[in-house]
């Protein structure tokens, strides 16, 4: 079916990722992980609704972008930390994949850029 997940950028700033989920709507995932500090997106549209521009120079799909959550580490980020946003993020993204009709129709080999949608 492909990619769980998608590191996006190469050689970015060490204390930064951001990483699509493919068929999890970001802010969905935002919200199940609310403990925590991350936003949708990247840094120049975080607190907008449209797809990253960033995230579309780097050749990502507009879902992608929709589906990408940036993580934000510090100099008193712990491994523990780390390992624990790691465990939640799984659990949260399982979790909202087995509620997604469209990660459903993708796991049963459906491609859905042939589907015609309609408003």
């Amino acid at each position: 079916m492909g990619n769980e997940f998608i590191i996006n950028g190469k050689n970015t700033f060490p204390g930064c990722l951001n990483i699509s989920f493919p068929y999890v709507e970001g802010e969905g995932l935002l919200m199940k992980l609310k403990d925590y500090a991350l936003s949708s997106g990247s840094a120049c549209t975080s607190a907008s609704l449209e797809p990253s521009y960033v995230l579309r120079a780097l050749g990502r799909s507009d879902d992608l972008a929709h589906s990408s959550i940036r993580f934000g580490f510090g100099r008193f980020s712990t491994e523990t930390d780390v390992i624990n946003l790691a465990k939640k993020t799984a659990s949260a993204v399982n979790n909202l994949r087995e509620m997604s009709p469209l990660y459903e129709m993708a796991k049963s080999g459906i491609d859905l850029s042939s589907i015609k949608w309609t408003a």
